[in-house]
């Protein structure tokens, strides 16, 4: 079974992120990782952190995607696959989403997606082929999104600093039939590295192709 990281953050992109991407890979790597998503925070915070103007015409999407860049760069070295993924944040609520599979499109003009929300974003995600899957929905200022709008549900979250009483994700996925459900490290520091993710029979090649193991089911969940 190939171990996969499914929630992870660097500091090149994330201002809560402590680590970059060389020493992730190589933590990763010693982990005994094949591959990893990198859910770099995508929210107003983030291009604060950047100093990225949301009102100028600067390339927001590739500042963003600064540490999955890095990433790549580092893991290709340690031949460790790299998934492009991001965790939204909305105005209306501290809620966050997991994203795969998104087109650059869906995600050029951050302005407009943190004033949308999830009831008008989840329909475009989905139109794009996109993957949205809510993290930690019962973490201190989460609460459950309406589960129409949700692709699936982070029911493990192994992040040592919070209590995210992951029991009450499996219930409310149970719930509402929810059967795409994920694991991940949520990593942001060393202590953080290598404590959840997905065990897979294969690994996927690209980004479409993890999205479409997720969506498949066709895994164990790491902490489970």
């Amino acid at each position: 079974m190939f171990k996969i990281e499914t929630h992870l953050h660097t500091k090149h992109t994330s201002k809560c992120g402590w680590l970059w991407a060389p020493e992730l890979a190589e933590a990763y790597q010693a982990a005994g990782y094949s591959a990893i998503a990198v859910t770099d925070h995508y929210n107003r915070t983030t291009f604060e952190y950047l100093n990225v103007d949301l009102a100028s015409n600067a390339d927001k999407l590739g500042a963003f995607l600064t540490g999955y860049d890095r990433m790549c760069e580092e893991c290709a070295k340690r031949g460790i696959t790299v998934y492009r993924g991001a965790e939204l944040r909305f105005d209306e609520c501290e809620n966050d989403y997991l994203l795969y599979d998104w087109p650059d499109e869906l995600l050029r003009d951050p302005e407009e997606i943190f004033r949308m929300g999830i009831a008008a974003f989840a329909p475009l995600a989905r139109q794009a082929g996109a993957l949205l899957i809510q993290a930690h929905p019962y973490r201190k200022g989460c609460t459950p999104a309406i589960p129409c709008y949700l692709d699936g549900v982070e029911i493990v979250n192994l992040n040592p600093r919070h209590p995210n009483f992951n029991e009450r994700a499996v219930e409310f996925a149970d719930q509402f039939h929810i059967g795409v459900r994920t694991s991940g490290s949520d990593c942001h520091r060393q202590e953080d590295i290598a404590r959840g993710g997905i065990l897979a029979d294969t690994v996927p090649a690209d980004t479409h192709a993890f999205a479409q193991l997720i969506r498949s089911g066709e895994f164990q969940l790491i902490g489970a």
